[in-house]
C-alpha cells in the first residue's frame, strides 16, 4: 500500500496541484470562546478510531476535481474517512 500511495503523491506534484501532504499528532489543544469566556482543553478529542493522521492540500479547479482525487485515494488505502474542504485565503 505504500508504494502505491507514494506512486499517487507522485503524480498529484507531476499534475502539479499537491501543494503540502504531512502527518497529524494524535494529540492536540483545542481554543473554544464561548460568551466572552476562553476554555483550553488538550486532545485526543475523537475516538482513535476517528484519528485524523494526516492531511494532503492540494489545488484544483473544482469540488468535483478534489473529490475525484479524494476517491482515488480512497481505493488505495482502504477503509477509512477522507475529509475534501476548501480552503479560504491566499
Amino acid at each position: 500500500m505504500m508504494e502505491e500511495v507514494g506512486k499517487f503523491t507522485e503524480e498529484t506534484k507531476r499534475a502539479g496541484i499537491l501543494l503540502a501532504t504531512g502527518g497529524l499528532a494524535p494529540l492536540g489543544t483545542r481554543v473554544r470562546s464561548s460568551g466572552g469566556k476562553l476554555a483550553v482543553t488538550d486532545g485526543p478529542f475523537t475516538e482513535t478510531k476517528e484519528l485524523t493522521g494526516g492531511f494532503a492540500l492540494i489545488e484544483v479547479k473544482s469540488r468535483e476535481e478534489a473529490i475525484e482525487w479524494a476517491k482515488r485515494f480512497r481505493k488505495i488505502v482502504g477503509d477509512g474517512e477522507s475529509v475534501v474542504q476548501e480552503v479560504f485565503g491566499g
